[in-house]
């Protein structure tokens, strides 16, 4: 417990804003392109499957590759770990700018995946090493993921903003000047940490984990898009094959990319499931209500950014707050009523639709992002503040891997959810008048559906318009009734976990 007696100092509070800089922009790269769709829709002319693509191969890539660089960063080094993505990053931003096709935009967004995977890790191993102190580390760890939210925030105004002025490709621009501010402020600012007897990297246990979450996700996005046949559940069987080797080698490794130790204590696997519920339903549900505000409600991008920013506010509050609530209460008891808060936000976004009041939207968005914020708090400071100084990267990747992999899984899921429903209204619903080409835009998606109605049918596009907002109630819903079981679940297992185990057990004080 010495660590308890090292506290930050102004140098360490210093290092902390210079770790925000990339930590904002993992998330406003994301929230700037929901704004973008309609736009790069009508110049690339996806499909419904590359524009899911498009929105989620970053997310999926992050996800897939957390785990790999945050043990890499124990390794080489975290800081410089933190200089070479961010000048990939800001690279492969580059790249998406100027893509001239939606796969060579997939091809961008991807790398930039990998680049943003070096990212998280780092910057939150390096707050696990300036800040030793459990109850400074906790409020370090608020303002950093307050920063994710103020980056979600942040992407809709400014990137609708540059919409309304420039074409799609600039929001992505937006990235460089930003990180080449923190590769100039990096090493002036931050301490260089790594563990001192790393190992041997396991490349093959790398690689395992990366296919095992790819060939999981392309059966999902198979389901999605053709319904269950037999590549779909090939996929998924491989994925899970996969999945179950990397495991293995894991618990058989002298040197493992997770130390499977980890998930020993409830309060951990509470957490980490916590995480990923928490991104699932923010992000998929930021992507409806981006296109929702521009294609239901008929506003322009900045617009449609500002009507977007109270679930970032309520994120921000929710990731403020939570340190101090975290101070008088279980952790524990914080995550299980954090999830109960986003399950009544989700409750009250049942119930937007084409002619409710937007006060319906903001006080829906708003309620989720306070429970979403305060999830992603304390369970990212239970998940490092467990594990040790050495693998303080490790722990970032897997606090990290849930909360990505839980927001890809969000846009896909809960977007695959309101794209069947969206489906299954239009195809039996379109208008006589209509021909063949404006049918099969329309039945793909409803940016399709608005360019066919508007020139064709005012009839499809009302039709298209309330099949959407349909299924964006039903993935509502859906993401509702997830956390609410979730948070009963998770009450109830830690209320077990106290009454069989002493206090003085509870190293966390998450139990």
């Amino acid at each position: 417990m010495n660590d308890m007696t090292h506290t930050a100092g102004r140098r360490e509070w210093i290092g902390l804003a210079v770790l925000a800089l990339p930590t904002l922009l993992v998330t406003m790269d994301l929230s700037v392109l929901f704004l973008a769709v309609p736009e790069l829709s009508r110049d690339l002319s996806p499909s419904s499957a590359e524009l899911l693509w498009i929105t989620d191969i970053y997310g999926f890539l992050i996800a897939g590759s957390l785990i790999t660089m945050g043990t890499l960063g124990d390794r080489i080094g975290r800081r410089r770990l933190l200089t070479i993505g961010g000048f990939a990053f800001a690279a492969a931003s580059l790249l998406a700018a100027f893509s001239t096709s939606a796969p060579m935009l997939i091809a961008a967004r991807a790398l930039l995946g990998v680049a943003g995977a070096t990212l998280a890790p780092s910057s939150l191993s390096l707050i696990r090493s300036l800040f030793l102190d459990e109850r400074q580390r906790t409020v370090a760890i608020g303002v950093w993921m307050s920063c994710f939210a103020a980056g979600a925030a942040v992407g809709p105004l400014v990137g609708g903003a540059m919409l309304e002025q420039f074409w799609w490709g600039s929001v992505f621009l937006l990235n460089v000047p930003v990180m080449a501010l923190m590769l100039a402020l990096a090493p002036r600012v931050l301490p260089e940490s790594r563990d001192p007897s790393p190992g041997r990297f396991d490349i093959l246990g790398a690689a395992l984990s990366v296919v095992a979450l790819l060939a999981l996700v392309f059966g999902v996005k198979r389901v999605a898009e053709q319904g269950l046949d037999g590549v779909a559940v090939a996929s998924a069987l491989a994925g899970l094959a996969v999945g179950a080797l990397f495991v293995r080698r894991q618990r058989r490794a002298d040197d493992p990319l997770i130390d499977l130790e980890l998930f020993g204590a409830p309060a951990i696997r509470v957490s980490i499931v916590a995480m990923v519920l928490a991104t699932f339903v923010m992000a998929g549900m930021l992507l409806f209500v981006a296109q929702y505000l521009q294609l239901v409600r008929g506003m322009g991008p900045l617009e449609a950014g500002a009507w977007s920013v109270p679930a970032m506010i309520g994120s921000i509050a929710g990731s403020m707050l939570a340190p101090g609530v975290a101070a008088r209460f279980r952790k524990g008891s914080v995550l299980a009523g954090s999830m109960a808060v986003a399950a009544a936000g989700l409750g009250l976004l049942v119930f937007v639709s084409d002619g409710a009041a937007l006060a319906v939207l903001v006080a829906g968005s708003l309620v989720m992002g306070l429970g979403a914020g305060s999830i992603g708090t304390v369970a990212t400071d239970v998940i490092v503040g467990t594990a040790p100084p050495e693998r303080a990267g490790a722990a970032s990747g897997v606090s990290e891997t849930g909360g990505e992999l839980g927001g890809a899984l969000g846009i896909a899921l809960l977007g695959s959810i309101g794209t069947a429903v969206y489906r299954s209204q239009v195809a039996d619903s379109i208008p006589v008048d209509v021909g063949p080409a404006g049918a099969d835009a329309a039945r793909e998606t409803l940016g399709g559906a608005v360019g066919a109605g508007g020139a064709v049918s005012p009839g499809l596009l009302e039709t298209a318009r309330d099949a959407f907002v349909e299924g964006m109630q039903v993935a509502a819903l859906t993401g509702a009734v997830l956390m609410a079981v979730a948070a009963a679940a998770a009450a109830l297992v830690l209320r077990r976990r106290t009454e069989k185990r002493p206090a003085e057990d509870c190293a966390t004080a998450a139990c």
